[in-house]
């Protein structure tokens, strides 16, 4: 059996721990050697027979009165390879109450003994002292070097960079070299802090994470990065990432400490930096107070509560405390799981002050018992069908569930004398060139115009529109496909490659629509700042980048054509729609024409009649004449349209 494997099977090292009675036994026998030793300095290497016999004598009484101090204490207790301050502070307490104890003992001993006999002479019980507290901790230190020698991986070691020299940086370290399973060796810290560059942390050098990343880096080889900073704004981040990926360098982010396990850093806490990090943009201040008044003492009504946005603003809206909040969905499954969530949260609010139904909002019977129980003062309706190629093969249902269903709702509002109704639109129900874009237009001039009927006396319920584009991470969205295909090892399917998109958060777009619904006063469409629009190919290379995969040679990246009614770019606006802007510098208000409710009232109605008759191509050919600027694209409805020219894209 070889040296290492005999060391191997001693301490235990296969199950990954050294049992406690080894340490314990240890830290006896090296007491042992410290009080030997104090005993052989304090008479200069020379004992006579008295003093021996008094060593001898009093060896089992200290040895006894480390052990206790061991035993209350529990020195024994530590992991050996994560021997850090708080062990050596344990040892330090438990080996200085001991020696007090000793000295104490030996000074009853000298008052009390007829020949004024000191037990054991102060200078030994110092040295000893001094010398246990010594070996004690390097005997600890030097098993954890040990320890990190003979469980050292035969594999290549990654080497890895850590952004962030402070003291999160300086755990992240000593995290990997504690653990055997990472296998990584530290080469370099970065920090923006220029008073720690040319610094060295445990004898690795820190840089300007400035000027210096760009060098260093490929330089020095570098597989990983890991972030390890708090105070990094967002846009920093965002540099250092895409920095790292023009290197093909993976990036990992340690997460904020109160997410560590009982206060310590886990090397398997460390995750991949996602692509939603490289998009995100910087949180928005919502003005509570507006939102808060709006909502105090209200009884607010979700649609589509459990979906991607309805759940969210669900999640927003708890913090404000309505009256009542009523969640409505028809997909029952998802709803169960809303309802398991919320009861982690609060489990005294499910039945009190909110309330889930499963319920279709084009079920005008059901939706009716709703509000004639509750009758909600708020309403968001964000229940609605979203897939493009999906609604493009059905057009009776996208009609249904985004006309009728809005309808249903806005026209239960104005009967029930609803404050406010907040719909849920889309940037596809701009220059609309498929089904659901046009469907959800429709359903935007709809409650557009029964705001404007006031003048009628007909409504006193204030109708606002929020139009905003993709949001990442939402259910069938792109960004899940592509990690799924990434996980599966490809290919990446991207319809076009020009095809681009606005993208943002589905928090940020709740919060807008939050704000958007405090701020409005009926009849607005508010637009959001969607920040500048993003290449689906350039998401897909640098999610590949991300997972730590080559483009082309682990993974392939796959054209296949624009679907049914896909659009290559969208747009917030059309060309005859300009905007407002608001005292929120993320939220304008859209400029559109207005419509005469009657007109709108009898147009929809004829359109849900040819609906009931399941007839498509009446259907889509009724859609262009309430939309005309809805302009098929890649589509079998394209020899419908009256103005094939007026759209470009």
């Amino acid at each position: 059996m070889r040296y290492s494997e005999r060391v191997h099977k001693l301490f235990n090292l296969s199950s990954g721990y050294t049992p406690r009675w080894v340490i314990f036994s240890l830290d006896l026998v090296i007491c042992t050697f410290s009080f030997v030793g104090a005993n052989v300095l304090r008479y200069n290497f020379t004992l006579s027979s008295e003093d021996f016999n008094n060593f001898i004598s009093t060896l089992p009484l200290v040895i006894a009165i480390r052990l206790v101090y061991f035993i209350l204490f529990r020195t024994y207790s530590g992991i050996i390879r994560y021997t850090g301050t708080q062990d050596a502070i344990r040892l330090f307490k438990a080996t200085g109450f001991g020696s007090v104890t000793i000295l104490s003992i030996s000074l009853l001993y000298f008052y009390n003994s007829p020949e004024s006999k000191v037990l054991v002479p102060t200078s030994i019980i110092i040295i000893d002292f001094v010398s246990a507290v010594f070996l004690l901790t390097s005997f600890r230190l030097a098993a954890k070097i040990l320890y990190v020698q003979l469980t050292r991986s035969s594999e290549e070691k990654k080497r890895v960079a850590i952004f962030g020299a402070g003291q999160a940086g300086l755990i992240t370290k000593r995290t990997l070299d504690q653990d055997r399973s990472a296998n990584v060796k530290v080469v370099a810290f970065f920090d923006d802090e220029l008073s720690k560059s040319g610094k060295t942390v445990e004898g690795v050098k820190i840089f300007n994470g400035g000027p210096d990343l760009k060098v260093v880096l490929p330089k020095y080889g570098i597989d990983e990065l890991i972030i390890s900073i708090s105070t990094l704004n967002l846009q920093r981040k965002q540099q250092i990432i895409e920095e790292c990926l023009q290197h093909n360098i993976k990036v990992l982010n340690v997460p904020p400490v109160d997410k560590w396990i009982n206060g310590e850093l886990s090397f398997h806490q460390l995750k991949n930096v996602r692509i939603e990090d490289l998009i995100e943009r910087d949180t928005i201040e919502l003005d509570k107070k507006i939102i808060a008044r709006q909502l105090k003492g209200k009884k607010v009504m979700i649609t589509g509560a459990a979906g991607s946005i309805g759940s969210e603003i669900v999640r927003q809206l708890l913090p404000f405390f309505p009256d009542k909040i009523l969640l409505v969905d028809k997909a029952e499954t998802p709803l169960y799981h809303l309802e398991n969530e919320l009861l982690e949260v609060d489990k005294s609010a499910l039945g009190n002050n909110i309330e889930l139904f499963v319920a279709d909002v084009c079920d005008k019977t059901r939706m009716k018992s709703l509000f004639e129980l509750y009758k909600p003062d708020i309403i968001y309706h964000a229940a609605a069908y979203k897939h493009v190629p999906l609604m493009e093969s059905n057009p009776s249902e996208a009609i249904k569930t985004n006309v009728l269903g809005t309808k249903t709702m806005a026209d239960l509002a104005v009967e029930f004398g609803a404050e406010k109704f907040v719909f849920v639109s889309t940037d596809k129900a701009v220059n609309p060139t498929n089904i659901m874009g046009a469907s959800k237009r429709i359903a935007e001039i709809y409650i557009q115009s029964l705001n404007n009927s006031e003048q009628y006396n007909y409504c006193k319920t204030r109708f606002i529109t929020t139009r905003f584009g993709n949001v990442l991470g939402s259910n069938g969205s792109v960004i899940p496909r592509f990690r799924k295909q990434i996980e599966e090892g490809g290919p990446i399917t991207v319809t076009h490659p020009d095809i681009t998109r606005f993208f943002m958060t589905i928090p940020e777009a709740c919060q807008l629509v939050l704000e958007a619904g405090a701020m409005g006063k009926g009849g607005e469409i508010f637009i959001f700042d969607m920040g500048k629009s993003i290449k689906i190919v350039d998401l897909a290379k640098k999610m590949v980048k991300l997972s730590g995969l080559t483009l082309g040679k682990d993974i392939q990246i796959v054209f296949t054509g624009l679907r049914p009614g896909e659009k290559i770019k969208e747009e917030l606006l059309n060309d005859s729609e300009n905007t407002i802007a608001t005292h929120h510098p993320k939220i304008m208000i859209a400029k559109v024409r207005t419509y005469d409710f009657h007109t709108v009232k009898q147009d929809t109605n004829v359109l849900l009649d040819i609906n009931l008759k399941q007839k498509e191509e009446d259907i889509v050919r009724k859609m262009k004449d309430i939309v005309p600027e809805y302009i098929s694209r890649n589509s079998v409805y394209s020899s419908l349209d009256k103005n094939p020219h007026l759209q470009e894209n």
